[in-house]
């Protein structure tokens, strides 16, 4: 029998590995017998995955984390990220863009060769970031970490409402997605993104919150009425780092059972469409307010 997936013994590296989408990725790649490394800040208690403690707000601990992986990673799966609601834009923004921005550039790109596939976890939120590549286009022009926290400091203050920056990290990492695509396609390097719809993971609360409640976060998937599971991301997300998608790199793949479409064709409103990063949003009773929301 042909292996489709193409995942046996190939070395799978996977951030949020110990809950939600990220456990669920890497339960199946156990089962396709791959060689799976789980990073997180909490334990992964998968059996068959060999887990790597790593803040991902933390640059320190991030190359710590680097040196316990192998040289060679065929496969990254990039599903660690926060929602804003608990914590501060500063850490939002680290977590969810700059390290993977710097796993990439730093790690990544060196330890992969021809074949090699990454996979983003962005989110439909980021969306809109082909219009709205004027308010980040000067952080993917930095080279380092340091560089990326300088950007982050002029666009919010450092307890600043996590909840705003959410969408822009998230439509940093579609542009990222969508460059590293071309840029590293030359040698044979695949990059995509999965951007989910409303999910019912660990932080299903906290969407709810920001989304206004649980019957409007449903409603953020269209008319199917519910959350989509782990499960039903983690298939989409394995898919696109596996031999099946061997000719697919630069795929922003929108999980969210037709709600863009409808959005797209008027049939739903967008509410996306606007900036995310105004100098306005820094003034204390904008904080106040995006506070009250949050």
């Amino acid at each position: 029998m042909k292996d489709w997936l193409g995942y046996k013994d190939k070395v799978c590296v996977v951030t949020g590995a110990s809950s939600g989408m990220g456990r669920a990725v890497v339960e199946n790649l156990v089962g396709e017998g791959a060689v799976v490394y789980g990073m997180d800040r909490n334990p992964c208690d998968v059996e068959g995955v060999t887990f790597v403690q790593a803040d991902l707000s933390d640059k320190a601990s991030i190359d710590a984390a680097f040196a316990q992986l192998p040289d060679h990673i065929d496969r990254f799966f990039g599903i660690a990220g926060l929602s804003g609601a608990r914590t501060s834009y500063w850490t939002t923004f680290t977590v969810n863009f700059i390290a993977n921005k710097y796993m990439t550039d730093e790690y990544l790109e060196r330890r992969m060769g021809r074949g090699g596939a990454i996979v983003y976890v962005t989110s439909v939120g980021g969306l809109m970031w082909e219009k709205w590549a004027r308010e980040y286009k000067k952080v993917m022009s930095c080279h380092t970490w340091e560089e990326m926290v300088a950007f982050m400091k002029k666009v919010s203050p450092k307890d600043g409402v996590g909840g705003m920056s959410y969408v822009l990290s998230k439509r940093c990492m579609n542009y990222y997605a969508s460059l590293k695509a071309v840029e590293l396609g030359e040698r044979g390097i695949r990059v995509n993104a999965v951007l989910p719809g409303s999910t019912d993971t660990g932080m299903k609360a906290e969407f709810e919150k920001m989304a206004g409640g649980a019957e409007k976060l449903k409603m953020e998937n269209g008319a199917v009425g519910r959350l989509a599971t782990s499960q039903e991301m983690a298939e989409p997300i394995i898919y696109l780092n596996s031999d099946m998608a061997s000719f697919v790199s630069g795929l922003m793949m929108i999980v969210d059972m037709g709600h863009n479409a409808a959005k797209t064709l008027g049939f739903a409103k967008n509410q996306l469409d606007v900036p995310a990063a105004l100098p306005i949003y820094n003034m204390r009773f904008m904080q106040k307010k995006f506070k009250e929301s949050y």
